[in-house]
């Protein structure tokens, strides 16, 4: 399975998704994430590393933006925030069944947008850092089906 995270700027909450669910070592799944407005070609945020290095989660990212390419390549794309999934079907109508908030997909009653640590302190990253660890494991049970090892 092939799962696209999209956030702003790519330098926060979807390279961390990323990373979290790279560090799982899954075999089958592929992930990537990218930003609706980002550079190409920058770092993650410094937060955004303190965090997962604390966890002991290496990770080596460059920002990216959309590209159709990915969308194409995509089983699954995961949006940080409503309005991201918005952005992504108004530019790609064709991915209108494989595109959701990651809230939505994994917790479908819940608010639909997670919390965005940018420009924040190291304890905004820390609680992103743990929805979005929270919800990648809610994200392994629902597509393995229920059963986690």
């Amino acid at each position: 399975m092939n799962i696209y995270f999209i956030c702003t700027g790519n330098t926060c909450r979807s390279p961390m998704a990323e990373a979290i669910l790279k560090s799982k070592n899954l075999d089958g799944i592929q992930v990537k994430s990218a930003g609706i407005y980002a550079m190409e070609g920058g770092e993650i945020s410094s937060n955004a590393r303190a965090v997962l290095e604390q966890d002991q989660i290496a990770f080596d990212h460059n920002t990216s933006s959309v590209k159709p390419e990915e969308i194409d390549w995509a089983d699954l794309v995961l949006t940080m925030t409503l309005a991201h999934k918005n952005m992504i079907l108004n530019a790609f109508p064709d991915a209108q069944n494989k595109t959701f908030t990651l809230k939505e997909y994994v917790i479908p009653y819940s608010s639909k947008d997670v919390s965005d640590p940018f420009g924040g302190d190291i304890n905004i990253y820390k609680q992103t850092y743990q929805e979005l660890n929270q919800l990648i494991d809610a994200l392994l049970l629902k597509i393995s089906g229920g059963s986690k090892q």
